[in-house]
């Protein structure tokens, strides 16, 4: 069991290497531009390449690590909130609701400031619609909250694809490209950023109930926990980190997959310290995948979605190998 003095050198790591993966952002691209340079244009100062640290750059790096923070965090969330490891911000059917709001304003040729609110909208609709098919008569499980998150999906899923069918072929590049996870026109960062910060506020007191209610429904009844309310706040709060970020960069699979397990292992399930540590690791990862999506075959562009794929397949299935030669 790994101690709390090495979980928090974990921590200062991954915090590091947020850092690093930010700097990494802003210096790759078609044009290179040193370190020295980005502090200053950081500080204020003008010098060459400024308009594309400050206006091209920065946003997206910032934009990357939003989503992928708030990814990761509503990850953790899920897989306490279900007890199911196989949870992920998607499972609830948000990631189709935008998918529908932002593919319906696409359709119809909106701007993207429209898209987005579509986007937002639909996440939130859909929240709502599987959080009242589940509640029913007011007493929802676990199980009953997956089955309805995956029926839900289903629909939204069915519609997307009515939508792409329908589409003009002008508009389905940028339609696809919405679906595989883009941050490329992510230039309206503060709003994921702000909602990270603000997840991440709210769930820091309700650490030790989320360490209770992880061991089992029963056992934090037990002790006091209040599992329905809390039950509740973790479904609201998992719920508006991903609406937020499938909103800013489209649908980016694997992140709050297997960024919760691979942190869980480094430094146990104490959420007091999992969930900023998943948070760190999953901004990092994003924002380095989204680097290598701008300049593997630059100038084309890859949607990052498919490279966090490329990156999560492998790294679960080893992961699934090792808990079965554990047992």
């Amino acid at each position: 069991m790994p101690t709390r003095r090495r979980a928090l050198l974990i921590l200062l790591a991954l915090a590091l290497l947020a850092l690093a993966s930010l700097g990494l952002a802003l210096t790759a691209g078609s044009l290179s531009i040193g370190l020295p340079d980005i502090a200053a244009s950081l500080l204020g100062q003008t010098v060459a390449g400024s308009d594309i640290i400050l206006q091209l750059r920065l946003p997206r790096a910032l934009a990357g690590f939003a989503c992928g923070g708030l990814l990761a965090l509503a990850g953790a969330l899920m897989q306490v909130l279900l007890r199911n490891p196989l949870a992920d911000p998607y499972v609830l059917g948000i990631s189709g609701g935008a998918g529908v709001g932002a593919m319906a304003a696409m359709l119809f040729g909106l701007p993207l400031f429209l898209i987005d609110g579509l986007a937002f909208a639909g996440a939130l609709g859909t929240m709502l619609l599987v959080f009242g098919l589940a509640h029913g008569d007011g007493s929802w499980t676990q199980t009953r909250l997956l089955l309805t998150g995956v029926i839900v999906a289903a629909g939204c899923g069915a519609l997307i694809a009515l939508m792409l069918s329908v589409a003009p072929e002008t508009k389905l590049h940028s339609m696809l490209f919405w679906l595989m996870g883009d941050l490329g026109q992510s230039y309206s960062w503060w709003p994921a950023l702000l909602t990270l910060a603000l997840v991440l506020l709210l769930t820091a007191p309700f650490a030790r109930e989320l360490n209770l209610l992880a061991r089992g429904l029963q056992q934090a009844q037990a002790l006091g926990v209040a599992v329905n309310r809390l039950r509740y706040a973790i479904y609201l709060l998992a719920s508006l980190a991903t609406a937020a970020s499938v909103t800013t960069a489209g649908s980016v699979g694997f992140v709050g997959l297997v960024v919760p397990h691979l942190v869980r292992m480094a430094i146990g399930n104490d959420q007091r310290l999992l969930l900023p540590a998943a948070a760190l690791a999953g901004g990092a990862l994003l924002v380095l995948a989204d680097t290598a999506a701008r300049t593997l075959i630059a100038p084309q562009q890859l949607p990052v979605g498919v490279l966090t794929a490329l990156i999560g397949v492998p790294v679960f299935l080893y992961l699934l190998s090792r808990a079965g030669l554990r047992r």
